[in-house]
C-alpha cells in the first residue's frame, strides 16, 4: 500500500466547513476531521479544535503548487473578499507522511449521528440509527462533499425550513448553492412536490445525486448559477457565503414566487450588514431572524 498524508491546517474553528470544502474540492482529499478530542473518567482531557485535520492520498494541487502555499493561496482569496485574519485564523499549515494503516476508514471513526433540528437526524452512511417517532433520517457519506448537515449554517436553513413547512409541503423548493443536496434532500423528506438544486462546483453534482439517491427521493440536480435559472418557486434555500449572497440578491427575488420566502444562511454575524443592505436594496422584508453564534440567517419575502 502506498503511504498517506495527514495536512493539519490551524484555523478558526467557525470556519472548519469552509476550509474542509476547499480540500474537497481541489487536492487528492480522502476526508477531514475537524475535531478529535480524549477523554478521562467522563472528562475532555485533550481537543484538537482550532485544527483541521486533512488525509491526502497524494500532494497534487491543481496549479502544482506545493501543497502548504496551495492553502495560503486561498486564504489570500478568502481575505480579498473581506474576511479577516480573526475570522480566518492564521492557516498554518504541517504535513506528514504516514505509514498506511487502513487510514481511508480511520478517519470516519469521529463521526456521529447528528440531531440538527428534532426531526431531522443525519446518520453516517457506515453508521446505523433507529429513527424515534416524528423523526427522519438523512443518510449521507461526510467524506464525499461538503455540506455534512453538522455545520450551523445548514442548521439554520433547516430552521428556517421548519418555520416555514407550508411554502415546503406539496410546494416548488431551490436549493441554490447545493452542494452535497443535504438540504434538497430534507426539503424532499418533508413533503415537496418539486426540488431543485444547483451549484457551480462540478464535483458535487453526482455526489448530490448519489445522496439523494441513497435517500430514496428525488430531486433535479444540475451544474449552474442562480442568474440561469427560470422557474420560480414557493420555498428557496441559499446557504451561501454573504458576498455571494449580496451578488445573486436580485436572482433570489427573481427566483420567488410572490408569496413564497427565501432562508438565507452562511452569515457570520459581523457580515450581516452586507446581507441586510443587499435585502433592503432588492425591497425584500425580514420575516425570521435565526442565531446559532456566530452565525445569523434570515428568512425574507417580497
Amino acid at each position: 500500500m502506498n503511504n498517506y498524508y495527514e495536512l493539519y491546517i490551524k484555523i478558526n474553528p467557525d470556519m472548519e466547513d469552509d476550509v474542509a470544502n476547499i480540500c474537497f474540492e481541489n487536492l487528492d482529499c480522502e476526508g477531514v476531521l475537524l475535531e478529535e478530542q480524549k477523554f478521562k473518567d467522563l472528562e475532555m482531557t485533550e481537543t484538537s479544535r482550532g485544527t483541521l485535520k486533512v488525509f491526502l492520498r497524494t500532494l497534487e494541487t491543481p496549479d502544482g503548487s506545493d501543497v502548504c502555499e496551495f492553502i495560503k493561496a486561498k486564504k489570500k482569496e478568502l481575505l480579498k473578499n473581506g474576511f479577516s485574519e480573526t475570522e480566518l485564523g492564521s492557516w498554518d499549515c504541517a504535513l506528514l507522511e504516514k505509514e498506511n494503516e487502513d487510514w481511508s476508514k480511520k478517519w470516519k471513526e469521529n463521526w456521529e449521528v447528528t440531531h440538527i433540528t428534532d426531526k431531522v437526524v443525519i446518520v453516517p452512511s457506515w453508521l446505523e440509527y433507529e429513527p424515534k417517532e416524528g423523526e427522519f433520517t438523512i443518510s449521507l457519506d461526510p467524506g464525499c462533499a461538503f455540506g455534512t448537515g453538522t455545520h450551523q449554517t445548514t442548521q439554520l436553513c433547516v430552521v428556517g425550513m421548519e418555520q416555514y413547512l407550508d411554502k415546503v409541503v406539496g410546494k416548488c423548493v431551490a436549493d441554490i448553492g447545493m452542494g452535497s443536496g443535504i438540504l434538497s434532500i430534507i426539503a424532499k423528506k418533508y413533503g415537496a412536490d418539486y426540488v431543485y438544486g444547483c451549484d457551480n462546483d462540478p464535483t458535487v453534482i453526482d455526489v448530490a445525486k448519489e445522496n439523494a439517491l441513497k435517500n430514496n427521493v428525488e430531486c433535479v440536480f444540475e451544474l449552474g448559477t442562480s442568474d440561469k435559472v427560470n422557474e420560480q418557486f414557493d420555498f428557496i434555500c441559499a446557504n451561501i457565503l454573504h458576498n455571494v449572497l449580496y451578488e445573486i440578491m436580485p436572482d433570489l427575488k427573481r427566483l420567488i414566487k410572490d408569496d413564497g420566502v427565501i432562508s438565507l444562511s452562511g452569515i457570520m454575524d459581523n457580515k450581516k450588514d452586507i446581507v441586510l443592505d443587499a435585502i433592503e436594496k432588492n425591497d425584500l422584508k425580514i420575516l425570521k431572524t435565526n442565531y446559532m453564534e456566530p452565525w445569523v440567517s434570515y428568512v425574507v419575502s417580497k
